[in-house]
């Protein structure tokens, strides 16, 4: 975008007392936020506008991303760092008298998502855009997003997250775009005079699905693509037949907040209607696009493709065929063609319970055509497997099984492409969780590690280290991020490091100022920072990182004068509502922050920060300042991670068990850059197999261990009673699901060696400069650039040279 500081100044003034009707001197931050981004919205719609004419005239194909989740964080920078004006408009703010970062503040982080789902999503859309690539992605427009989380008495409490209080200036309503969504009701099928069944709908609950678009900005390319996020509303034309607050509350409920508590049945409906909501209007969208082509049927998988993003949106699968059978009069063997071909699926989970399924009588009252088309899809399936595979393995893969519909399965078989999202991930897939899949339908099986962007989560986040990339290795990086690699030839550059260590000390004195402004937590920014941030889960082991916590606790306690690295841990994290367990461990380390913070003896050799509510912006503001990353979780359990791709890049050394994407981070780092601890993949799977783990054995046998554990229930730590019996019980009488106790050893030996390594600030950072260095393969550009060209069958629409990205293979 072509745009002078001068012009800038006048045309956003302008817009402003537009807007506002008075001077901007005498408004507040979110006024001056909501005129700005109203203005970056305006500039860029010609683009945007452009960029969809372009995709419909010149009829390329498409791919369009199903998830349930897109965590965006705040886009007001991001976009103009996109645009190319991020410097432009900064000083332009400074010379009209206004505060740049106290504009950017004022956007509220939307809770559009859980964790490293959404963002996923999102840093995808943000490379899609950015490689030139056509691309939507399809959405809920949830009200209130994630919850809010706040601790009281140090037990996590959730409260609504009223993120559009303020509106939100980068979307646009299409009311001309909306579609209807059938639930309930019963169906019958009549013969038609063609000879087809056409269903006849009888006493259903009709939603209207109202489009709000987002455009999605490319990196300095001129490409707008399109976020479509839909809100569930009533009808006009029914409003007669919602009589009660009630029955209007059940409209708005589907569209209120992500991941309802879904521990009922209440709450289990709740979610399948979102699903379906989101997904129904998602296909109908599609099929409104695919329509203004001219094109007949046959052509719909050469110009669409529909990717799946884990199982939440499986039900466009049975939804494209009810539109291909119902409303276009295909036949069952034309609709289905067309379906596989279109229909791709990423698979994120290893743990069974994360696989959706919905019990039958549900899907069956809330979607009758829907469960009469998936029915069909698993008889036929059933049909055609039985005679080559035999009953056994035949009837492990049906989709309708056990009083279930399974989603996963559903999304595999109507897909042509399954892959997972890490090496390690997508071999357990294959050769564990998904075998019997895999040995049906080997072809569709592949692996697409995960990826970050490097433009939000180094160039915006950390400007001052991306500046110091470009003094060294100039800029050609920032569009082939496979360029990182020749920042190694600094690693023995003492005034490279020595900048690299001053960079990394501003920003954890950053992080400081906020603990102590916002928290009342004073922390010395001379301590090593290490850092977990990601969801609360058994399997993530948050609870090893406090077991260390406690052992470092008791040995200054042991010995108040003892020479020990100061450490800071910090952890952001929310627990689902009804994860009972996790929340028991949010309160553990709360009350566990409340006695070492407060305990003088300890001074500033360790302190713990939990911070509140963690998203996006403080993911910003903490992984620039992080030395230690803690990727701890139990080897085989987590499908890849991202936030471990995050701290890599900011030069976070990271303590590791070979699970995800650590094995390819290990890879490309360097086994001498990084700690390992802990049991393998394989190791694990033995223990799981032969039973002879036993942990209260270890419990027993460990001195070190057991003082540990037995602060959780002997008083050591104030106001746990409850949940120190309950985690205590977990790990030395309930088989200690996750082997923590097995690992313990390990990972202190492993801590230990960051203590030491760490007094060598030399060798610290040239292991920090080797990680940044060896980040490169992990952008999403790589990533994304892997789905379009071997699973979605996309091309870049970019034709001006100095627009692409050069992406060439990491190596």
């Amino acid at each position: 975008m072509d745009l002078t500081k001068k012009r800038f100044k006048e045309e956003f003034s302008q817009t402003f007392e537009n807007m506002y009707a008075f001077d901007i001197k005498n408004s507040t931050a979110i006024q001056q936020y909501t005129a700005l981004g109203n203005y970056l919205r305006f500039s860029y719609s010609d683009d945007w506008n452009k960029t969809n004419k372009k995709y419909l005239n010149e009829q390329v194909k498409q791919v369009y991303y199903f998830s349930i989740e897109f965590l965006p964080g705040r886009m007001l920078k991001s976009n103009l760092l996109n645009l190319g004006i991020l410097d432009t408009v900064r000083d332009g703010l400074v010379d009209l008298g206004l505060d740049f970062e106290e504009i950017v503040k004022s956007e509220v982080d939307p809770g559009l998502g859980n964790g490293g789902l959404g963002r996923l999503a999102s840093c995808f859309m943000d490379s899609i855009a950015s490689l030139g690539l056509p691309g939507n992605g399809n959405g809920i427009r949830y009200r209130y997003g994630l919850f809010q989380q706040k601790f009281v008495d140090g037990y996590q409490v959730e409260l609504p997250d009223n993120w559009l209080r303020n509106g939100n200036v980068w979307e646009v309503r299409k009311e001309n775009k909306a579609v209807t969504v059938r639930f309930g009701g019963q169906v019958g099928l009549v013969e038609a005079a063609n000879g087809h069944l056409k269903p006849t709908y009888f006493n259903t609950q009709n939603i209207l699905a109202v489009p709000y678009d987002t455009g999605m900005v490319g990196y300095q390319n001129d490409v707008i693509n399109n976020l479509r996020l839909w809100s569930a509303e009533i009808p006009p034309e029914e409003e007669i037949h919602y009589h009660t607050i009630a029955e209007r509350e059940q409209v708005n409920q589907i569209t209120e907040v992500l991941y309802p508590d879904d521990s009922n049945h209440e709450g289990q409906t709740l979610r399948l209607r979102q699903e379906y909501f989101f997904t129904s209007a998602g296909i109908q969208s599609v099929i409104q696009y695919y329509k203004q082509t001219g094109l007949s049927w046959q052509n719909f998988p050469d110009k669409i493709a529909i990717h799946i993003n884990d199982t939440h949106p499986s039900l466009a699968i049975p939804e494209l065929m009810r539109v291909l059978l119902d409303e276009e009069d295909l036949s069952w063997e034309q609709a289905w063609e067309i379906t596989k071909k279109t229909m791709s699926y990423t698979n994120h989970t290893v743990l069974q319970e994360a696989m959706e399924k919905w019990p039958i009588d549900m899907v069956k009252k809330l979607l009758p055509r829907i469960y009469q088309v998936i029915e069909e899809i698993n008889r036929r399936h059933i049909e055609k497997k039985l005679s080559l595979y035999g009953s056994d393995l035949t009837y492990r893969t049906a989709i309708i099984a056990d009083g279930y519909v399974k989603m996963a399965h559903l999304a595999i078989v109507g897909s042509h492409s399954v892959n997972g999202v890490a090496k390690l991930h997508t071999e357990i897939l294959m050769h564990d969780v998904l075998n019997d899949f895999y040995q049906m339908y080997p072809a569709k099986f592949n692996n697409k590690t995960n990826g970050i962007t490097q433009r939000r989560w180094l160039h915006l986040a950390n400007e001052e280290l991306t500046k110091l990339i470009d003094s060294k290795i100039g800029t050609d990086w920032k569009t082939n991020p496979a360029e990182l690699k020749l920042f190694k030839a600094f690693i023995a550059d003492q005034e490279t490091l020595d900048k690299l260590g001053t960079i990394k000390l501003v920003n954890k004195e950053k992080f400081a100022a906020y603990t102590k402004n916002e928290m009342g937590i004073e922390i010395n920014p001379e301590a090593l920072f290490d850092v977990q941030i990601k969801r609360l889960h058994a399997y993530k082991r948050q609870l090893l990182n406090v077991l260390h916590i406690i052992d470092r606790y008791l040995k200054i306690k042991e010995d108040p004068t003892l020479a020990i690295q100061p450490r800071v841990f910090i952890f952001g994290a929310k627990a689902a509502p009804s994860y009972s367990y996790a929340k028991q461990i949010i309160k553990l380390i709360n009350a566990l922050a409340e006695l070492i913070n407060n305990d003088q003896e300890v001074d500033d050799k360790l302190k713990i920060v939990f911070v509140e509510n963690y998203g996006v912006s403080l993911a910003e503001l903490i992984i620039p300042a992080a030395e230690v990353s803690e990727q701890i979780s139990l080897a085989g359990k987590e499908a890849s991670g991202t936030s471990n791709m995050k701290l890599m890049l900011n030069g976070a050394l990271t303590i590791a068990t070979l699970d995800g994407a650590n094995v390819e981070i290990r890879d490309f780092v360097g086994e001498d850059n990084l700690f390992l601890f802990g049991l393998n993949d394989q190791e694990v799977q033995i223990l799981n197999k032969n039973g002879s783990y036993h942990p209260r054995e270890i419990y027993e046998t460990n001195p070190r261990l057991k003082q540990v554990l037995n602060t959780l229930i002997d008083g050591t730590i104030p106001d746990i009673e409850m949940e120190g019996r309950v985690i205590f019980d977990s790990l030395v009488y309930h088989n200690d699901e996750y082997f923590l106790l097995k690992d313990f050893d390990s990972y202190i030996q492993a801590q230990e060696e960051i203590d030491l390594l760490y007094q060598n600030k030399t060798k610290w950072n040239q292991k920090s400069l080797m990680n940044i260095a060896s980040s490169g393969p992990f952008s999403a550009d790589f990533t994304i650039q892997r789905y379009a060209e071997e699973i979605w069958k996309i091309d870049s629409q970019l034709i001006d040279v100095h627009q692409k990205l050069f992406l060439t293979e990491p190596i």
